[in-house]
């Protein structure tokens, strides 16, 4: 910790955490923007916006991660602090007359914009009409203050704040503390803390394996090819992925009701999260890509919310840890999903561990050229909506929407989220467009869709047998 004079105050600075050094490290090779995260929330009902603005203010000096800021001391060291109270002033932008997809591309725009760095807030709240009778907010948020849970525990927070004022509702419960779970993460990170040193040894394990790894790109072995024969080396296993450009797009595919329900419904009879399932998916078409490669591996998200504490302090808590499986084509399509959840439970137990430590470690051991890897994709799947997240708010037809920065810290990134209408499936890719188009993450998804309904219509097929199918 330590103390800072900011206008004549002095305030508590404390380090940053794992998760946050995660994505300070990404800025140093992207631009700032790379870490926006814009969103909005639309409801099918008249608003009052005088009410709505207490709401969001209300809201912002409920959650301290929403009054986070960031300052650095005399050697260039990150830290980060709370102001006591934020009562800045909340835009209006009328939207209402525009077409919807004008409207969304205007709020890219907003959300291309990076935030200052230091001294300043890492928010921007907008109070939006929207097209269709839809009335809400756009929020953009540094993601080095808070992830896809705090934004969702937010907007949570202001609806159930203003349905509280207008329309009589329980006031909610106050939330967790962030610096308390700061202290928590900061006191593990310790050298000498046992949980500390158990995930040290289990990630050393794992960077030290006999066998390494192979890299599987999700537009084929091409890349892989020709880095070998550039580097003359025809054993290579990891590929370099950085791109020459940052400049990145998304491509979002609604996957209908029924079938979404289908993939549900097969998680639960079989008593299989449902991340499982996506990373087999992924997996799969990553071998039908690769001359069915039976060693993949995929980047997975831990979102590292199991306690209340963890769930409703807001914060950034996702670290990035490579999930590998080596699967036989003889194996089951069940059985392999087995495979994952016991991998997927290995990696939960030492997530805490810092990834960024766990990359250097691993490079360093296996003598990477920088930029090398042995994934080309990272998943993130997000159960939660604000549907689910409340029991006291009323049964309102919304929309949500997450928008492009712009740019992208990673060739390929896919977060699967539940839509609030109907608990269907999103499919959100978001790429660099350098390395792969629009036309190729349709063709992908296809074929993600393919392994995953072949599978749940007959889970004792083998991975072979559906590889030879799609």
């Amino acid at each position: 910790m330590k103390e800072f004079t900011i206008n004549g105050a002095v305030v508590q600075g404390y380090p940053l955490c794992a998760a946050q050094r995660l994505h300070f490290y990404t800025i140093r090779f992207s631009k700032p923007q790379v870490l926006n995260i814009g969103t909005g929330l639309y409801i099918k009902n008249d608003v009052d916006f005088d009410v709505l603005k207490q709401s969001i203010h209300q809201a912002i000096n409920d959650m301290d991660t929403m009054r986070l800021r960031f300052i650095e001391d005399e050697d260039g060291t990150p830290y980060q602090y709370i102001v006591p109270f934020d009562e800045r002033e909340i835009g209006f932008f009328d939207f209402s007359h525009w077409k919807e997809e004008d409207a969304n591309e205007e709020m890219k725009r907003w959300t291309e914009k990076p935030f200052e760095r230091y001294n300043a807030p890492e928010n921007v709240v907008v109070m939006i009409k929207f097209p269709g009778g839809y009335n809400g907010m756009y929020l953009k948020v540094n993601h080095m203050t808070m992830d896809s849970s705090s934004i969702i525990e937010f907007n949570k927070r202001v609806l159930e704040i203003y349905c509280a004022k207008v329309y009589d509702y329980p006031y909610p419960k106050p939330l967790q503390p962030y610096l308390k779970q700061l202290l928590k993460d900061l006191e593990y990170e310790k050298p000498d803390n046992p949980a500390h040193i158990a995930d040290e040894e289990f990630w050393k394990a794992d960077i030290e394996a006999k066998n390494e790894p192979m890299y599987t790109d999700f537009t084929g072995p091409g890349r892989l090819i020709t880095q070998r024969r550039e580097a003359k080396n025809p054993k290579l296993r990891s590929a370099y992925v950085i791109s020459n450009s940052m400049e990145a797009d998304i491509s979002v595919y609604n996957l209908e009701t029924e079938p979404s329900m289908r993939l549900l419904k097969f998680c639960e009879e079989n008593k299989v999260p449902m991340a499982s399932l996506l990373l087999m998916g992924l997996r799969t078409v990553l071998s039908k890509f690769n001359n069915d490669e039976k060693d993949v591996c995929v980047k997975t998200c831990i979102a590292r919310r199991g306690t209340l504490l963890e769930k409703h302090s807001g914060g950034t808590r996702i670290h990035f840890f490579p999930m590998r499986t080596i699967i036989e084509p003889e194996t089951t399509f069940i059985d392999a999903i087995r495979v994952i959840q016991t991998e997927q439970t290995k990696i939960f137990r030492h997530a805490n561990y810092d990834p960024i430590e766990y990359t250097m470690k691993r490079s360093k051991y296996r003598k990477f050229a920088p930029g090398a890897s042995y994934e080309s994709i990272s998943l993130t799947y997000q159960p939660l909506t604000l549907r689910n997240a409340s029991d006291d708010l009323p049964d309102i037809d919304y929309k949500t929407f997450w928008y492009s920065n712009g740019v992208a810290g990673q060739p390929l990134y896919l977060t699967v989220m539940h839509r609030p209408e109907d608990n269907g499936l999103n499919f959100n890719f978001e790429f660099r467009k350098d390395v792969v188009s629009h036309h190729e993450m349709e063709f992908f998804y296809y074929y993600l869709c393919r392994v995953l309904f072949r599978g749940i219509e007959d889970p004792n097929r083998t991975v072979g047998e559906i590889l030879e199918m799609i």
